[in-house]
C-alpha cells in the first residue's frame, strides 16, 4: 500500500480516564439520562455539542451520513430541520429508520440512537422557522440541498436576489419544501470511554412498552 502522508494514524491512540458509567446511576429513561448528558457537555465547553451524525438509507440499503445541529428533544424524540428535497429526506420518506450519533470526543462519551423519523407537524416547523436568524431563513430558500449547482456564483445569485425581495426585517415566507423530523427513539446507547478500551456500553431498549437496560461488551 502507498503512504499518502508521514502520518500514521495506527500510532494515534488515547488512555482514557474517566470515572464508570453504573447501570443503578442512570435516569429511568433514555431522554432523561440524555438530558443529563446534554447539559454536562454544555458545561464542559465543547463546540456545537448539539451537533450529531445522522445516518440515514436508501430504499436498497445503500447508506449515507451527514452532521446536523439537534434543534429540540422530549420525550417524543430527536428534532432536527432540513429541505424536505434533500438526501436525508428522501432516503426517511423511502426507509424511514435513522441512527443519530452524538460524537462528544472530550469528554470520551458517545450517544447512540437508533428509530424511526416522521416529519414534524407543520405548525412546530412554522414556529422554528421564526426563530432563525434572516439570513438562515433565506438560506432555506436559496439552496436547493443535495442538487448539483453549475457554481458559487449561482448560489449567491439567488442568495442575493432573495435578500432584495426580503430585506432584513421583513417577514420570509417558511419554504413548503422546508421542515422538521424527529426520531423517535426504540434504543438508545450511552458509551463512556475508559482505560485498556474497557468501555462502559450502556442501552436502553424498549421492552413491551417501558425501557430496559443492558450492558454491551466493549
Amino acid at each position: 500500500m502507498v503512504a499518502v502522508t508521514d502520518l500514521d494514524p495506527a500510532a494515534m491512540r488515547e488512555q482514557y480516564r474517566t470515572t464508570l458509567l453504573a447501570e443503578e446511576e442512570l435516569a429511568a429513561t433514555p431522554m432523561a439520562q440524555f438530558g443529563r448528558w446534554f447539559k454536562e457537555a454544555v458545561a464542559g465547553g465543547l463546540h456545537e455539542p448539539n451537533a450529531m451524525v445522522v445516518a440515514t438509507a436508501d430504499a436498497d440499503g445503500r447508506p449515507s451520513t451527514r452532521t446536523v445541529l439537534l434543534k429540540s428533544y422530549d420525550e417524543h424524540g430527536f428534532v432536527f430541520f432540513t429541505n424536505y428535497a434533500s438526501r436525508k429526506a428522501a432516503e426517511l420518506t423511502a426507509n424511514p429508520r435513522a441512527s443519530l450519533l452524538f460524537p462528544w470526543h472530550q469528554l470520551a462519551r458517545q450517544v447512540i440512537v437508533t428509530g424511526s423519523a416522521s416529519r414534524v407537524a407543520r405548525e412546530e416547523t412554522e414556529a422554528y422557522f421564526r426563530t432563525r436568524p434572516h439570513g438562515s431563513q433565506l438560506g432555506a430558500w436559496a439552496s436547493a440541498q443535495s442538487t448539483v449547482i453549475a457554481s458559487r456564483a449561482e448560489l449567491t445569485a439567488r442568495y442575493e436576489e432573495l435578500a432584495a425581495r426580503y430585506p432584513e426585517g421583513s417577514e420570509v415566507p417558511v419554504p413548503e419544501q422546508w421542515g422538521g423530523f424527529r426520531v423517535a427513539p426504540e434504543a438508545v446507547e450511552f458509551w463512556q470511554g475508559h482505560e485498556n478500551r474497557l468501555h462502559d456500553r450502556l442501552r436502553y431498549v424498549v421492552d413491551g412498552g417501558a425501557w430496559r437496560v443492558e450492558r454491551l461488551a466493549p
